[in-house]
């Protein structure tokens, strides 16, 4: 058993799991129609990639793992999500602004893990790589349009950064599965940071200097918010245990 194949399977299956979650708390609640379904699509796109990703690390596991044991049994701790998914939606530039940050990384992942070695990991990157493109693409054109808005608006998106900007570095800082097994992350930054600095140059806002980077969702340390979405996403599965619809 490849022990580090199987937690970075886990961590690329639990950033989009509660990424989709925190997106899919805006059903209902967006401010225009469109955009409720856009967000909603979105957090389902992300739920779909989880679902791959978590049943190949099942596979990987054996021992009759499923999909199910490993996104609702997990424990907060043995979540290996990055932290920047799991911060609170905030007012909608806040979640644009989150959905912007790892969009990009994440087509940047996933154009390189189209060649990895492990061909379900390289099948997984390549169909995603398509909603992924939509979803940066997506979340960039709301950061021009709230950044380069309204007096209002602008300082909304320059408080979602100054919110959000702390947890971006971990997302290139590898972990020790990431180094065996996945793709060396820290060699996408400087290709993140020219579309990040393209896309805030067109918004009018501005990159943050020397922040110090938040980091241990990839190790299963995490903000007191995580453990409030597993309590929410776990619930039934651990009230009634093994229920079906």
């Amino acid at each position: 058993m490849n022990n580090s194949l199987i937690d970075y399977v886990l961590h690329l299956a639990d950033n989009s799991l509660i990424l989709a979650q925190r997106n899919a708390e805006w059903c209902g609640h967006g401010p225009i129609l469109e955009q409720d379904i856009a967000i909603t699509n979105i957090s389902l796109d992300l739920l779909g990639q989880s679902r791959n990703f978590y049943q190949h690390a099942a596979t990987l596991i054996g021992n009759d793992a499923t999909e199910d044991s490993l996104a609702y049994l997990r424990t907060e701790r043995e979540f290996k999500n990055c932290l920047l998914v799991e911060q609170p939606n905030g007012d909608w530039g806040q979640t644009i602004l989150r959905q912007f940050f790892f969009s990009a990384y994440q087509f940047l992942l996933y154009e390189k893990l189209q060649a990895h070695k492990d061909e379900q990991l390289a099948a997984i990157a390549a169909k995603a790589l398509k909603e992924v493109t939509y979803h940066m693409r997506w979340s960039s054109e709301w950061v021009i349009r709230l950044g380069d808005g309204t007096t209002e608006s602008h300082e909304r998106m320059t408080k979602a950064i100054d919110e959000l900007w702390r947890y971006t570095g971990e997302l290139f800082m590898a972990a020790d599965y990431e180094k065996k097994s996945g793709i060396d992350v820290s060699l996408l930054k400087d290709v993140w940071m020219k579309k990040v600095e393209s896309v805030f140059e067109e918004a009018t806002l501005s990159v943050p200097e020397k922040t110090f980077m938040q980091n241990g969702g990839k190790t299963g340390v995490h903000t007191e918010h995580l453990g409030y979405i597993l309590t929410e996403l776990q619930y039934l599965q651990r009230t009634y245990p093994g229920a079906e619809w």
